[in-house]
């Protein structure tokens, strides 16, 4: 039995100090791979982010045209209305938006959805803008006279969607920068 015993406490002997050793070596790989792999990870999002980010500020320039595309004091100038009634001019102005809308759809890729929303709510704010002055002056008035509704409606606001949604973008764009 002593020499069981004794076997036994040899065996105790070597086995301690290698498990001590193998769970210490253990350990230690498991931390310098595990920091490797934050570094490589840390590594792959910063080259994404070069790469994303001056698409994200082309999208922000993008989209900053769009909102000074179909502010309605540069697409009244813009669009023709020579020989045209309200009802045919108000068919070409929301043609144009539209026209620049689609234009720009795919820019929603590169901004929050927030952005997006609020974008969209601007599209509509104009469009409404519009319908608005169309009903104030009737579909068979000259274009002339819509053109000077929009603009009487434009200068009643302190601010459109469009100003809204360009200062949103800005600040976007700010958040990024930093």
């Amino acid at each position: 039995m002593a020499s069981f015993l004794n076997v036994l406490l040899e065996i105790a002997k070597l086995t301690i100090p290698g498990l001590v050793v193998f769970f210490t070596v253990y350990y230690l790989v498991r931390q310098y791979l595990d920091g490797q792999i934050r570094l490589k990870q840390l590594e792959i999002r910063q080259n994404q982010q070069a790469n994303t980010t001056p698409l994200r500020f082309q999208a922000y320039e993008r989209l900053s045209l769009f909102c000074e595309r179909i502010s309605l004091s540069n697409l009244t100038l813009r669009t023709p209305k020579e020989d045209l009634n309200a009802a045919q001019y108000n068919v070409m102005l929301l043609m144009a938006i539209q026209s620049e809308y689609e234009h720009n759809i795919t820019q929603q890729v590169y901004v929050s959805e927030q952005l997006w929303q609020i974008l969209k709510a601007a599209r509509d704010d104009t469009v409404s803008m519009i319908s608005l002055a169309v009903e104030q002056v009737g579909p068979k008035a000259p274009a002339k006279e819509l053109d000077a509704a929009i603009n009487n409606i434009l200068n009643q606001r302190e601010a459109t969607g469009l100003d809204k949604a360009l200062q949103a973008i800005k600040k976007e764009a700010a958040v990024l920068l930093s």
